[in-house]
């Protein structure tokens, strides 16, 4: 894990976990704009060679610490990062029941985007 980086691809909504010139993971999102700002996961994906590795898990944390920098909260609908905030509150607060809400009726209203 050690030589993963992460970068942060706002126009194609993906946080990208690199080895090399080699994606490895990543989790796309979009930014929720109303009711409030807030990043939105929807799906997190590691490639099957480098899964076991702490990816999925750096890619989580990262998003989290994003979110923070930017002063905005996460409204997480992709499953593998529900789980990951559960096991780390200290890191990750509950996201706010309306900007969830707001997020699925975003997503529902956008089906082909992810």
């Amino acid at each position: 894990m050690s030589d993963i980086e992460i970068r942060d691809d706002r126009a194609a909504g993906r946080l990208e976990a690199v080895d090399g010139a080699e994606v490895v993971g990543h989790i796309e999102y979009f930014v929720l704009e109303s009711p409030g700002r807030a990043l939105v996961p929807v799906h997190t994906v590691v490639e099957p060679a480098h899964e076991g590795k702490g990816i999925a898990g750096a890619l989580a944390r990262e998003l989290y610490a994003v979110a923070g920098r930017e002063g905005v909260p996460v409204a997480p609908l992709c499953p593998y990062v529900v789980k990951w905030a559960a096991r780390h509150p200290e890191e990750a607060p509950p996201a706010d029941r309306e900007l969830l809400r707001a997020a699925k009726l975003w997503l529902a209203a956008h089906p082909g985007r992810f």
